[in-house]
């Protein structure tokens, strides 16, 4: 499996190197990768974890890829990074210093779950939820929530102000509360972004973004916002299935079980990887991995990036 990655770079996400302070010739190149490029890693191929980006250098990135080898899933913070193994699950902080250590008894879960709460250094926020909600996923933002029942309803809470809840207005809500527009209409995944949240079918919370902005100086210069409060119904590819959706601070992708790419919502930076800066409220296809016959199956947004899992196609 190899992973390609596009969009913001100035802290070396995608290429591994960072942009120097006060640079300015070709920085905006640096900074904004418009076409998927390869991640590289010096593993020797076993299973290990390899980091990039803010803070991150050889000498301080904490973890070492020999003492993450043979590790099956990852779940990173601000501050800690929890690396899931066959028969443990390990919580550093990103000094290097092992803060916890758990021993399965059972298969490993997905993370951030684990056996009785979640890893961190201080004990969690607890809040039970009514028993009739049955939760099957979770997805959380910096803002809000959104919670995907058992049957398929789906469950919003926290700050609305950009209609990110899906009821109709820019208020929030302290307690969960039904997206009623979706009734009769299940939903078998969901996934949330800063300004917007998404089911396999529905798209709801601020629309299109377009922005004009000098990188040198940062200076705004154009800014139109459209607020779809309530779910809206998009197509992304009529002829298959999404596999795997995720969203950024303002833009989204999907993977269709065709193994193709589709991304729509803001580009400034690249990160839809149509190789231009433009940003599209249709979603759109990503052409790169198409003419290099490969096949995406998974994808993850950053904020203002986007990295995708892909496969070569078998002749």
């Amino acid at each position: 499996m190899r992973w390609f990655g596009f969009g913001f770079n100035a802290f070396g996400q995608i290429n591994g190197e960072k942009l120097a302070e006060g640079a300015c010739s070709g920085a905006e190149k640096e900074v904004k990768v418009t076409s998927p490029t390869e991640l590289t890693s010096h593993a020797d191929g076993h299973s290990c974890m390899c980091l990039a980006g803010f803070g991150i250098t050889s000498e301080s990135r904490g973890v070492t890829e020999k003492e993450s080898h043979g590790c099956e899933d990852a779940s990173i913070g601000e501050s800690y990074l929890t690396l899931a193994f066959p028969d443990r699950l390990e919580c550093w902080d990103l000094t290097g210093c092992k803060v916890h250590f758990l021993l399965l008894s059972g298969p490993t879960l997905n993370l951030p779950l684990v056996p009785g709460g979640y890893i961190g250094a201080k004990p969690p926020f607890y809040r039970s939820l009514s028993p009739h909600l049955k939760a099957k996923s979770l997805a959380l933002s910096a803002e809000h929530a959104v919670l995907l029942g058992a049957s398929g309803a789906v469950y919003t809470w926290g700050l609305g102000r950009h209609g990110q809840l899906g009821h109709g207005g820019l208020t929030s809500e302290e307690e969960p509360r039904a997206v009623e527009a979706l009734g009769g209409m299940p939903m078998s995944y969901v996934a949330t972004g800063s300004w917007h949240s998404m089911g396999v079918t529905f798209m709801c919370g601020a629309g299109m973004k377009v922005a004009s902005w000098d990188f040198h100086h940062a200076i705004l210069t154009q800014v139109f916002i459209s607020i779809q409060a309530f779910p809206a119904l998009l197509d992304v590819s009529p002829s298959c299935e999404l596999m795997a959706v995720s969203c950024g601070s303002r833009h989204t992708a999907a993977v269709t079980t065709t193994g193709d790419l589709y991304t729509w919502g803001w580009g400034e930076y690249g990160q839809l990887g149509h190789q231009s800066l433009m940003s599209t409220d249709e979603p759109q296809c990503v052409e790169f991995f198409r003419e290099q016959k490969m096949r995406v199956i998974d994808v993850v947004c950053g904020p203002w990036n986007t990295f995708a899992a892909v496969k070569e196609e078998v002749a």
